[in-house]
């Protein structure tokens, strides 16, 4: 990983102000333009009533994944829509990773879709989600 690139630059900036992502304990894997990997371990305070992680576990998962892949472009971008599938569990002490991609990025808008999978590299959720590209930069002296 790049740690001199833009994409993550931006995600430094970002993780270094966002107490949630690191309360979860999500790790990056790696960032380019247009896509981010992270991972979590679930830990026994993320699980629900069926000793399960909690759907929001994974939720916020991909919103991170998100967020990271969205703005690595440099500039700012907000989630605007999302939507998740829970396809399987994942139990305590498993691993999550999640992976974004862009599948459209406009002047205005863009699309991602991200894929959460387990350890045995089986499909854990599927989540899609909308940005909006405020058109603000986080690196104004570099914006190109």
């Amino acid at each position: 990983m790049d740690k001199d690139s833009k994409p993550y630059r931006v995600f430094q900036l970002m993780y270094d102000n966002d107490p949630f992502s690191k309360h979860l304990g999500m790790e990056l894997k790696s960032i380019k333009k247009g896509t981010c990997e992270l991972q979590l371990k679930v830990t026994p305070n993320m699980l629900n009533g069926f000793s399960i992680a909690h759907g929001g576990i994974s939720y916020s998962l991909c919103d991170s994944a998100l967020a990271f892949a969205a703005n690595s472009h440099g500039t700012q971008c907000v989630s605007i829509e999302t939507s998740i599938s829970h396809v399987r569990p994942s139990p305590q002490n498993g691993i999550m990773t999640a992976v974004a991609s862009e599948l459209h990025r406009g002047k205005t808008t863009g699309i991602y879709e991200v894929k959460v999978t387990n350890e045995q590299q089986k499909t854990i959720a599927l989540f899609k989600g909308t940005v909006y590209n405020t058109g603000k930069y986080w690196l104004p002296d570099e914006h190109q």
